[in-house]
């Protein structure tokens, strides 16, 4: 079944039903984003993880252990961290379902900017590799939000037919699998307020690297209009692709998800003012039976708050198809 809506009858024993607490998709991904969430510290104290991932590069994170025999991956969105909302609340429901849970920064994000001698990008997938393979032979499964989503499917399809062993499942939560697609819906009018946020937190963290190690990146101008020109003046040049389209066609993990061989669910919503729903229109969930999309009417990004006391409906059905696993 590659393609599950929840409002269909016909959907699976995992997938619960979703109430929608508002029924728009940006009051969704704005109250989402405040919605106070926490790990219970008594119970699951955090502890501090460092981890050598490349030639001079160090990515942190911060563990939350409940003894399970299988621990869960995390990893956050763009400009995010390992407290981000989202991060928290999963973290402290996994724990309570018995997973030991390792929130992991991308690099340069959580005040890391100076452990490693480049940025980052959407499809940078070498840090989350390296940590997979550290944790060997641990059972693990891996879930990413949005950015950290990208990377995290696009990982399961760089693996291709030799996935690793000890990786059960791949989850992506409000994924940007074609980044030129979304990158021209956050660029549109009605975005702008998402868009000048996450281009003032992208030029401080550019211009904090040129404070650390100016010698790496003199040249780079912070300052830029739309997301695009960000991705096409800074990114795809500190990385060495061609232009922002360039980047965008090699980051995406919709390049790459017809060579997925682990289990691997996208969450999406219909709503999310960030990604239009046509990227979700790829043969490869039809002809993949390794990948499963679970499409919901609303949700928002990175959201889909639920009435009741169980708030967070994405991260339940991300945990029960773990469990089905």
């Amino acid at each position: 079944m590659p393609r599950v809506s929840v409002d269909s009858a016909a959907r699976p024993d995992w997938v619960e039903p979703f109430d929608p607490f508002v029924r728009q998709g940006d009051a969704q991904t704005i109250l989402a984003r405040y919605w106070p969430a926490r790990i219970d510290e008594e119970r699951f104290p955090s502890e501090d993880v460092r981890f050598e991932t490349g030639p001079g590069v160090t990515v942190t994170g911060k563990w939350n252990r409940a003894g399970g025999d299988v621990a869960l991956v995390m990893v956050h969105g763009l400009t995010a961290c390992t407290e981000a909302r989202y991060m928290l609340s999963l973290a402290q429901s996994a724990l309570e379902a018995g997973y030991d849970v390792l929130r992991l920064n991308v690099r340069n994000c959580g005040g890391t900017e100076a452990l490693c001698p480049t940025l980052y990008h959407s499809g940078i997938t070498a840090d989350l590799r390296s940590v997979v393979e550290q944790l060997a032979p641990r059972p693990l499964v891996v879930l990413g939000f949005s950015m950290g989503g990208n990377q995290a499917v696009k990982l399961a399809g760089e693996w291709g037919d030799d996935p690793p062993a000890h990786v059960r499942g791949v989850c992506g939560v409000s994924v940007p699998i074609r980044l030129d697609d979304c990158s021209r819906r956050i660029g549109e009018f009605r975005n702008r307020v998402y868009e000048v946020r996450f281009l003032r937190q992208l030029g401080a963290t550019l211009r904090l690297k040129q404070k650390l190690m100016p010698d790496l990146f003199a040249g780079l101008e912070s300052r830029h209009p739309t997301i695009w020109e960000f991705d096409d003046k800074v990114t795809a040049r500190a990385f060495g692709f061609d232009d922002a389209a360039d980047y965008y066609h090699h980051a995406s993990a919709a390049r790459v998800l017809h060579a997925i061989r682990v289990p691997t669910l996208l969450i999406e919503a219909e709503d999310d003012p960030f990604i239009p729903f046509s990227v979700y229109d790829d043969e490869a969930f039809q002809a993949n039976p390794q990948l499963t999309l679970l499409e919901s009417r609303r949700g928002g990004h990175v959201a889909f708050l639920a009435r009741g006391a169980k708030r967070f409906w994405a991260e339940r059905q991300a945990l029960n198809w773990f469990g089905a696993l």
